[in-house]
């Protein structure tokens, strides 16, 4: 329910964006994203710097890394992006592709995100995923006004991130400790900081290449504590 309600709240504000979105001097809606690309860099910031295992965040970037770039998760993204783009962008000068790549990645990658789905899995606690829905949904009507359409189907990604997070939550209950649950916030973080970047720097850091980094820890913490019992 947490993650349908953050869906839900995301199509809204995306409408609500798009709706007032001429009402918006372009000036202004730059300093805003400029403003939310501090935002997003500091919260990228507070959740990484929670890390107790600055290992598990290098091991997990350097691995991940290499899998995502092996996967070409991020031209795989990019073209459904242009996919997007050719279907819906004849319609208007929005940067559908872009708003769809930033706005699932923002809205996914996250402590909240992460947390608030595992927290829904495994309690039936939906508390997180209400919190981060409202903050979505405001986040939205601003992402709309500037990207336009693209917005929308952040709603689609969201859907199928926490709810494939939640559903594995619930049938792996006693796996997923305190430590890894710490561990993959802070590589998360490091993700979401990435983004930060970009949107206010315009870099193009290929930030879903790293997506796989999210769940090593999941790996890495069982096989640490293994090799530290036996020395």
């Amino acid at each position: 329910m947490g993650t349908i309600v953050n869906a839900i709240t995301i199509i809204i504000g995306t409408s609500l964006g798009l709706f007032i979105k001429n009402g918006i001097p372009k000036k202004i809606s730059s300093t805003i994203m400029q403003g939310i690309g501090l935002c997003v860099i500091l919260i990228g910031t507070l959740n990484s710097i929670k890390t107790n295992d600055m290992l598990c965040v290098t091991i997990s970037m350097f691995l991940g890394g290499i899998i995502g770039t092996l996967l070409d998760v991020e031209n795989k993204l990019s073209k459904f992006g242009d996919f997007l783009q050719s279907k819906f962008g004849k319609k208007s000068n929005n940067k559908i592709g872009e708003g769809f790549i930033t706005t699932s990645l923002l809205f996914c990658i996250g402590a909240m995100a992460v947390v608030g789905s595992i927290e829904s899995g495994i309690n039936g606690n939906n508390s997180i995923l209400y919190s981060k829905s409202l903050l979505d949904g405001i986040s939205s009507v601003i992402f709309a006004s500037t990207f336009g359409y693209g917005v929308y189907f952040s709603a689609l990604s969201v859907l199928i991130y926490q709810g494939t997070i939640t559903i594995l939550a619930s049938f792996f209950k006693g796996i997923l400790s305190t430590a890894i649950i710490t561990e993959l916030s802070a590589v998360g973080g490091l993700l979401i900081l990435s983004l930060g970047i970009n949107m206010l720097f315009d870099k193009k850091l290929q930030v879903a290449n790293f997506l796989p980094a999210i769940f090593i820890p999941i790996f890495y913490m069982p096989i640490y504590n293994f090799l530290a019992s036996l020395f």
